[in-house]
């Protein structure tokens, strides 16, 4: 892993295993596995889900390759897959919780001192600096944590900052951004460690710790940091303190573990030949066992097909994809597109509501699409169906649900009130724009307004595809790119998930079309 897997030029390989080609499939993943790995097992913290969430990734992968226009794209577009299975993980685990929590508390890890970067530290003796470093990204936010592991990778060569603002929806410019916020989180953080650890330790620190359970979250982080900011003791920890990224160049790489090459190799991601092209010193040992002669293995295809060929469960219950031993809930894969955008409703339905003309406003829009899973073009607006009288609107670039009623003014009716014109990327999905020209996209996984960039990135972000949702007449708005993710609400926001199965996701991912409210 390195400068060398970023000056790759990996199109062949990838143009080749699009075609079919086992033994280029299986080349990719080798060459991209060590850098996969490590970007989980960062960001989970040496979470015991990390080789299953990497297993999920590269059957992700794999399966939606063949799609792929760009293939000099590759490592970004995995990159990108792996933020969201990474998500996804994060949501599943909450959803098991079966509560609502706090995501540092969802997050703990049930052995904190046997997370992978422990065991790399005494392997490795690692300097008391690097150390605090490891320890300290412990307690940054999930979204830093995250974007630690990829900046990680920057810093060692494997990324660049280009594939990072692709992967993650972003501008270059707007990535720096928030490298620059989680880097000032990480530093904060790094204070923090080296507080707590500090021999003696600040009297004052500890009347402020008092009640703490010991384990990092943003709670017990915003409490400490009050105090060691204006302590004059604690705040020595900082002098000529060694930059973040120069430590960060010293930590040993994750290794790839023999079981999970084992897993990979069990399920015909790899043989026994392209896990030693990887590097993995016990790859062949583990590949040997599961394969015959360590030859390639069948297509991956065939088995992905053979799990989804059965009937899905209904949508409100969602399908269960099993990966090895890990199964997860997932929301089901929409039939091949059928033209919904454009479908000419079928005799004695009711033809799909006109554009409003211009005129006094109606108390209430009336009537959702006649149409069953469409989208109709012209100026509509998007009621939550599980929320009645919340309609998708948005706060600067940001989409939300927003209440409005007769008695709601013309900047509010506005809001909510979107053109819907044929599929930047797709004619038979559907494009929103809103009333000041932008379109609403997704980005790093939640939905946004933006202009359009002209990039195919910005029409595959800004193109939704809409299927029949759980209520009566309502939709679902499938993202162009990732099929299986929905547009949904949550936490105030509106975003792209992966449904957890629950009959509640189902009613947040589902809208009613209405006639426009400005």
């Amino acid at each position: 892993m390195g400068m060398g897997l970023m000056n790759a030029d990996h199109a062949g390989l990838v143009v080749a295993a699009q075609g079919g080609d086992d033994r280029a499939r299986e080349e990719l993943i080798a060459a991209y596995l060590p850098l996969l790995y490590n970007i989980v097992g960062r960001a989970l913290s040496g979470h015991a889900d990390v080789d299953d969430v990497v297993q999920e990734t590269l059957l992700r992968v794999v399966r939606d390759l063949p799609a792929l226009r760009s293939p000099e794209s590759f490592r970004s577009w995995l990159v990108s897959i792996t933020l969201r299975q990474i998500t996804n993980h994060w949501q599943r685990q909450r959803a098991s919780d079966g509560r609502t929590t706090v995501i540092d508390e969802a997050l703990r890890i049930p052995d904190a001192g046997a997370a992978l970067e422990d065991a790399t530290i005494l392997r490795l003796h690692m300097s008391d600096a690097r150390r605090q470093v490891v320890e300290a990204r412990r307690w940054l936010d999930p979204d830093h944590q995250v974007l630690l592991s990829l900046w990680w990778q920057e810093c060692a060569g494997s990324l660049s900052r280009t594939d990072l603002a692709s992967a993650m929806g972003l501008s270059v410019a707007h990535v720096g951004v928030r490298v620059q916020r989680m880097r000032e989180q990480l530093e904060l953080t790094r204070t923090i460690v080296a507080a707590l650890e500090a021999d003696p330790r600040c009297p004052q620190l500890d009347q402020t710790v008092v009640g703490w359970d010991g384990l990092p979250s943003s709670v017990w982080r915003k409490r400490i940091a009050r105090h060691t900011r204006d302590c004059p003791v604690c705040m020595m920890t900082t002098a000529e303190r060694v930059p973040a990224d120069l430590l960060l160049l010293g930590i040993a790489p994750l290794a790839v573990p023999a079981a999970l090459v084992a897993a990979l190799a069990a399920k015909g991601l790899l043989s026994g030949t392209a896990a030693s092209a990887a590097g993995l010193a016990t790859a062949h040992v583990a590949a040997g066992t599961a394969t015959a002669g360590g030859g390639l293995h069948s297509s991956l295809f065939g088995k992905l097909h053979a799990v989804t060929a059965h009937p899905m469960a209904s949508l409100t219950a969602g399908a269960v994809l099993v990966a090895g031993t890990a199964a997860y809930v997932t929301w089901p894969e929409p039939a091949p597109r059928v033209p919904g955008v454009i479908a000419t409703p079928t005799t004695g339905a009711p033809a799909p509501i006109p554009p409003r003309t211009a005129g006094p406003a109606e108390p209430s829009p009336v009537g959702p699409s006649a149409v069953a899973g469409t989208v109709p073009l012209g100026a509509r607006s998007l009621e939550s169906a599980d929320e009645p009288g919340s309609y998708v609107t948005y706060a600067e670039d940001f989409a939300m649900l927003g209440r409005v009623s007769a008695s709601s003014g013309a900047r509010t009716r506005q809001r909510v009130t979107f053109t819907v014109v044929r599929g930047l990327a797709d004619t038979r999905c559907v494009t929103l724009r809103a009333a000041d020209g932008r379109y609403l996209r997704h980005r790093y996984l939640r939905l946004q307004l933006s202009a359009d960039d002209g990039s195919e990135l910005f029409r595959e972000d800004a193109t939704f595809c809409p299927r029949p949702g759980a209520v009566a007449g309502s939709v679902t708005l499938h993202a162009h790119n990732y099929p299986g993710s929905v547009v949904r609400h949550r936490d105030g926001g509106i975003w792209l998930d992966g449904s957890d199965g629950t009959r509640a996701f189902a009613g947040q991912a589902s809208f009613i079309v209405r006639r426009a409210w400005a």
